[in-house]
């Protein structure tokens, strides 16, 4: 029987995508990492600022070697089309957090459309209920940063209720 070229034993040789994406995690998880040692900050109970970088840098690397693994056990891969609409709704998301923090609205509200439009953008539908859970991230999000870790997030009027 002859082998169909498409078919599962053409796929030779790891994903050169998926083998790019490992590298730029692992060279984001090293940037992060390194700033992590240039803190020259200490906190006097908690965490400390270091913490949450520290963490992101780590799965970070979990990420990289995840994205390796699979590169090379599922060899290359079709890629899907590009979603316009979805990556527009992200990007207007962000573009919203950004103008937030600029404009003194503070995080929490920024963070709840952020995760609304990125919501969205993956086809859910349920606006109110992503807006709840949003909100509710958010602020666990803020409390977290604010509280446990003493960092300053963006204050706007929400944020000045804790």
């Amino acid at each position: 029987m002859s082998q169909q070229a498409n078919g599962p034993s053409a796929r030779t040789g790891p994903d050169p995508a998926g083998l790019v994406a490992a590298a730029i995690l692992l060279a984001l998880a090293g940037v992060v990492g390194y700033d992590v040692t240039q803190l020259d900050l200490s906190s006097t109970y908690g965490l400390g600022p270091q913490a949450m970088p520290g963490l992101v840098a780590i799965g970070l690397a979990v990420l990289a070697l995840a994205n390796a693994v699979i590169a090379f056990r599922d060899g290359p891969q079709e890629r899907e089309s590009v979603d316009l609409r979805a990556i527009v709704l992200i990007l207007g998301g962000l573009a919203f957090l950004l103008a937030c923090i600029a404009l003194s609205l503070g995080f929490i509200p920024g963070i709840t459309v952020l995760f609304v439009a990125t919501a969205t953008a993956f086809g859910r539908r349920a606006y109110l209920v992503d807006t709840a859970i949003g909100l509710v991230l958010a602020v666990l999000i803020y409390l977290l940063f604010s509280k446990l870790l003493t960092l300053s997030l963006p204050m706007g009027p929400i944020e000045r209720l804790f």
